[in-house]
């Protein structure tokens, strides 16, 4: 049995040691530098005033210009080329432009760089020297899931210093990605090769979910191997080192027992980070609950929402349907909005997030027997937080099952049941050591991960170094 396990570890080590070394050395980058993405700061702030004077067409008409039948969310927002509506559906969605209902959909380079452009000014980034890169389906940056709605895809790249990067959504002319140059050259080093990222891989989500999916299981086993063997093989010999072994194999041992738990619960929450609903439940809405969250609301019943004034500064119009009633949103900056509600004739001017017993209305709605919403504490052990900064997130406790609802749109930010609450725990905060009281000391929680994956890094360079003198005594000698 014991032969066995000592011939499993070593040619399970020799094939992962490479990958473990890899492993805890972009997983320092990665804490540092997240992938590129456009975040909402950015996105909004890249948005024009609207002019509503432009939009001579009702809600309830780009809904129906859009042929989306099941549209729960609509957008206007200001283009180069004028405001345009985005209906969104549940699995479709269109622009339509505002002026006369016609398509809006983006397939003119001189539209495309208009859109690029104006976004750059409101933000401030020099575009003098914008031009289109390419349109395409993916590139490493825009391979995640998330972008399917908007693919092909225009990379516009301004010539800046930056070396900014924007992609335009051909479907709707939105700014959906931003990367510049320390980004992209820090992510190469960090994310792409720790998720196993290239283009031509992850383009296709079941055969990298499955190929990452097995290789960290095969990497999971070598550590248990390695763990069982390391601890068998300890031996006091009074004051001397407790092991057996001498050179690169007593140091292989010696920092392997040293961070055996870390590895071991770091590539374990790894291999869990690619679960996607095999162990544990995703965390999504069920059929049912997306039914009643995701009701399209009778927008010709709440046109009367179009008759009320709009704020020369609003850079962003949403209508959205919550609980069976149509709501308007007007944002005017990235923390402050106003919503107006079925049948609100009041608050005009004022900033305003749903109410308690709103929310309550949807969740009773979810699931019999809710809780009264509480709002979520900041420092929260299953936090979950709004896209405006500083609203309030409502949680409802239904017996097993929580929710966490957005005020400042509707959405529905968690499902948490007993399995993606463990979830939280054996993966975000064993991976990424997000444990409360390291988050509420940052340098802390910086010095533990990088000090960890310092570690690792070592231990999986000891394993390299015998791995290659076995295989050179192997194949060569």
């Amino acid at each position: 049995m014991m032969s066995a396990i000592v011939l499993l570890h070593r040619w399970l080590g020799i094939a992962f040691c490479l990958l473990f070394a890899m492993w805890f050395a972009t997983g320092i980058v990665m804490h540092f530098v997240p992938f590129p993405s456009l975040t909402e700061a950015e996105r909004f702030s890249g948005l024009a005033p609207v002019d509503r004077g432009d939009a001579k067409i009702a809600v309830a008409d780009a809904v129906s210009a859009s042929g989306v039948d099941d549209a729960t969310r609509v957008r206007l927002f200001q283009r180069s080329d004028g405001p345009v509506f985005v209906v969104s559906g549940r699995a479709r969605v269109r622009a339509i432009h505002a002026s006369d209902g016609r398509d809006a959909s983006v397939m003119s380079e001189d539209v495309v760089l208009g859109i690029a452009r104006g976004h750059a000014r409101q933000r401030g980034l020099d575009a003098a020297r914008a031009s289109i890169a390419a349109l395409s389906d993916y590139d490493q940056w825009s391979v995640p899931n998330g972008f399917d709605r908007h693919r092909p895809l225009f990379r516009v790249t301004l010539g800046d210093a930056a070396g900014t990067e924007l992609y335009v959504s051909s479907l709707t002319g939105e700014i959906v990605l931003d990367s510049t140059r320390s980004e992209r050259g820090w992510n190469l080093a960090g994310s792409v090769l720790h998720w196993i990222y290239p283009t031509i891989l992850r383009s296709n989500w079941a055969l990298w979910d499955r190929v990452v999916w097995t290789l960290s299981l095969l990497a999971l086993i070598a550590a248990l191997l390695g763990a069982v063997l390391g601890i068998v093989r300890i031996r006091m010999r009074g004051r001397g080192l407790p092991t057996p072994y001498r050179g690169w194999h007593a140091l292989h041992h010696l920092t392997g027992l040293a961070v055996t738990v870390f590895v071991l619960t770091w590539i374990f929450s790894g291999w869990l980070s690619m679960d996607h609903g095999r162990l544990f439940s995703r965390g999504q809405l069920t059929a049912s609950e997306a039914s009643v969250v995701n009701a399209p609301s009778d927008w010709a019943a709440a046109s009367w929402l179009d008759r009320r004034p709009i704020s020369s500064s609003a850079r962003e119009i949403e209508w959205f349907a919550f609980n069976g009633n149509a709501y308007r949103r007007d944002r005017s900056a990235l923390g402050s909005q106003t919503l107006i509600g079925a049948g609100d004739a009041s608050h005009e001017g004022q900033t305003r997030f749903l109410s308690t017993d709103e929310v309550q209305g949807l969740t009773a709605r979810l699931v019999a027997g809710c809780d009264l919403p509480s709002i979520l504490a900041d420092n929260d052990d299953y936090p979950a937080q709004s896209v405006v900064p500083g609203a309030p997130v409502y949680r409802a406790r239904c017996g097993d099952v929580w929710f966490d609802v957005d005020s400042a749109d509707g959405s529905v930010l968690q499902r948490l049941d007993s399995s993606r609450r463990a979830y939280r725990w054996v993966y975000s905060a064993l991976h990424t050591l997000d444990f409360p009281v390291l988050m509420a000391h940052p340098r802390l929680r910086d010095a533990f991960v990088v000090g960890l994956c310092l570690l690792g890094l070592v231990f999986s360079v000891t394993g390299i170094v015998i791995g290659w003198r076995r295989l050179r005594l192997t194949f060569v000698a």
